[in-house]
């Protein structure tokens, strides 16, 4: 299955563009005196996927189930941990005092047991993913046991219990370690819709018929005079689309994303002209930081759809990245000429909000502000 699209220029030239799971094919064509010569030899721009009858046998695929070497990991983790102790004080106080006495000797053992348990699941996090999801659910109640018993033994041996719990303790690791499990699972599993729904979102907002009919157009009307600069955008045009339709994995480079969003703007620089005023400011130093695939060329797009395209006189876009020790900053600024304009449904920048604390939870930073004429987003990520 596929589609073609063909558009047909006054002066006699055509465009067409052949999509299907493959295969993306452009050519463009004179109808005139040359008698339908080829100027644009079909090409196949993209990297052809491979076709269902050669594939080999999908072998399956085993990734890590629960990840816990995230900072709101640990932190939400002691905070469970503490108000199970909390909760397990109470049963025996005889007052107040009492149970602020049984929660200090239960916190004493539980904190640092629970904090091995997590030092351990992040350690071992490499080997972990080489394993099938069950071994390491399991594996993850099993320490739990043992960071128990670990709790336990900080008990016993300088005396604050008479007899060691050391089943119970056992017992009520596993319970805790199991909780905590299953809870980063979903918090994984909650990271795959949130990927595909940015995907679809961005192949769809990449193959919006106008955005498609203008870089097409822009390529035709190249042909005669500048041929290299029309092969230049429809491979720039073919990059977005391949960047789409992977899958990347869990993140890429910043340097990843940044090269993608040079793509989108030069197609962009042809239709605009100097219209579009575009900076760059980069960090060769913050290139190496994660982001989620597809992140920057959304608000890159937002700021030329919302600040260049409405204004007869353009518009600047900056996208700046600067290092500052373990974070990295990125801001892309816009100004806004014609005004703030009818307001958008924000959806490009709730996926970026939603990805980033997804990859990053708490280390990641999302703002968005639009003053005296100039909007801009700005994100922190680690390093």
């Amino acid at each position: 299955m596929g589609f073609l699209i063909e558009l047909v220029h006054g002066e006699g030239w055509s465009g067409r563009l052949w999509f299907a799971p493959g295969v993306f094919a452009a050519r463009i064509t004179n109808n005139r005196a040359e008698g339908n010569r080829c100027l644009m030899k079909d090409s196949q721009i993209l990297s052809a996927f491979p076709q269902a009858a050669d594939r080999l046998p999908a072998q399956p695929r085993r990734a890590l189930v629960f990840d816990a070497c995230h900072v709101g990991v640990v932190l939400r983790a002691v905070l469970f941990v503490e108000m199970v102790m909390a909760a397990g004080a109470l049963f025996g106080a005889t007052g107040p005092e009492d149970w602020v006495l049984r929660l200090a000797v239960l916190s004493g053992a539980a904190l640092p047991a629970t904090l091995a348990w997590l030092i351990v699941a992040c350690s071992l996090k490499k080997l972990l993913a080489r394993l099938p999801a069950a071994a390491q659910q399991a594996f993850g109640i099993v320490l739990g046991a043992l960071a128990g018993l670990y709790g336990c033994a900080l008990m016993a041996l300088p005396g604050l219990v008479g007899r060691a719990p050391w089943t119970a303790s056992a017992v009520t690791g596993a319970m805790l370690a199991a909780a905590l499990v299953a809870a980063l699972v979903l918090r994984a599993k909650g990271r795959m819709p949130a990927d595909t729904a940015a995907r679809l979102s961005e192949l769809q907002a990449r193959i919006r018929p106008h955005f498609l009919f203008n870089t097409l157009n822009s390529a035709i009307a190249l042909v005669r005079e500048d041929p290299a600069r029309a092969e230049a955008i429809l491979e720039d045009l073919s990059d977005l689309f391949r960047h789409a339709l992977m899958d990347p994995g869990e993140a890429v480079t910043l340097a990843e994303e940044v090269a993608l969003a040079r793509r989108y703007l030069d197609i962009e620089q042809v239709r605009f002209g100097d219209r579009l005023q575009v900076e760059w400011a980069l960090d060769d130093s913050a290139g190496a930081a994660r982001l989620p695939a597809l992140l920057l060329q959304p608000l890159v797009e937002n700021a030329v759809k919302h600040g260049v395209e409405p204004s007869a006189a353009g518009a600047q876009v900056k996208i700046s990245t600067r290092r500052r020790g373990g974070t990295v900053v990125i801001k892309v600024t816009n100004t806004v000429p014609a005004g703030q304009g009818g307001r958008g449904h924000g959806v490009a920048q709730d996926n970026v909000r939603n990805r980033l604390h997804l990859l990053h939870d708490v280390q990641a930073q999302f703002q968005a502000v639009l003053k005296d004429g100039v909007y801009q987003v700005r994100i922190e990520v680690p390093a």
